[in-house]
């Protein structure tokens, strides 16, 4: 006679039943939860599946691969795996507790359901689509009962570098271009003609095109088509500084040796727009 092996209460074994719920396609991926028996009487006939259920290869596939799941339906950009552990949303993502909580409220799926059914009974792969759409409604359930809302607006308000892979990803150069816009919020935005009026700069000896550049620059076609004619390396300093980077940040942020080298680079772009603008007439 086989025996049933007796888990202890706060064992992996109560995320079986998310992992009996995982998608084929997102289950392949994994290969030690691919490889478990699909019937409670497999599971219980030998000793190696306890051994199994109850190690780390597990329950980090298990962690894993249920995260995939739910992060979508946090409203952020991109994959899971776009985001490191530093992200918030990525931590919450591996809320499994919660995630086996909210299936069994949502759909009657849990542990008690898993362990009722013949132990003949072959488990079916679940329909992908409806898997997604029990995770969303339990995400979002678990969003609104634990209070996350408020703290997930903030992530999405104040980003942090730490929080994306380095890769160049859509997600990614999303966040950069959020990432510098919330900067220049932070630091006072800058006319070229107040950039040339530091101290160690002899451009400021030039005479000033009338107006806001800043504004000139980011509104009126003309002043488009200047940018159009600058170097690349240029026309990022010049955004950079637009934006209120000192020219020490923009050095070290393009790979100058010393920030007497951005100031020449502005001094050029200075001469050049003046250039610009006597011969078109303006």
């Amino acid at each position: 006679m086989s025996t049933v092996y007796q888990f202890p209460y706060d064992s992996p074994v109560r995320y079986l039943p998310l992992v009996y719920m995982l998608p084929l396609d997102l289950l392949s991926r994994f290969p030690t939860l691919r490889r478990l028996p699909r019937s409670m009487g497999a599971l219980n006939a030998s000793p190696e599946w306890a051994e199994v259920i109850l190690s780390d290869a597990f329950l980090n596939e298990a962690m894993d691969a249920v995260a995939s799941l739910a992060f979508p339906y946090f409203g952020f950009g991109g994959w899971k795996e776009h985001y490191t552990g530093f992200s918030p949303v990525w931590r919450l993502s591996y809320a499994l507790p919660l995630w086996a909580k909210g299936v069994e409220q949502v759909r009657g799926w849990g542990v008690q359901a898993l362990f009722a059914l013949p132990p003949d009974f072959e488990i079916p792969f679940f329909d992908p689509e409806d898997v997604r759409g029990v995770m969303k409604q339990v995400v979002e359930q678990a969003i609104e009962e634990q209070g996350w809302g408020p703290v997930l607006e903030v992530v999405r308000e104040i980003p942090c570098d730490e929080d994306f892979e380095k890769w160049d990803t859509n997600v990614r150069r999303d966040f950069l271009r959020k990432w510098y816009h919330s900067r220049s919020k932070r630091v006072q935005t800058v006319s070229l003609e107040v950039c040339m009026e530091d101290e160690g700069s002899s451009i400021h000896s030039l005479p000033a095109p009338e107006g806001d550049f800043t504004e000139r620059v980011e509104a009126e076609d003309f002043c488009q088509r200047f940018k159009a004619t600058l170097s690349e390396k240029d026309m990022a300093i010049l955004e950079l500084r637009v934006e209120g980077y000192t020219y020490e940040e923009i050095a070290d942020r393009l790979g100058y040796k010393t920030h007497s080298g951005v100031i020449k680079r502005m001094e050029a772009v200075k001469k050049q727009f003046i250039q610009y603008e006597e011969e078109a007439g303006r």
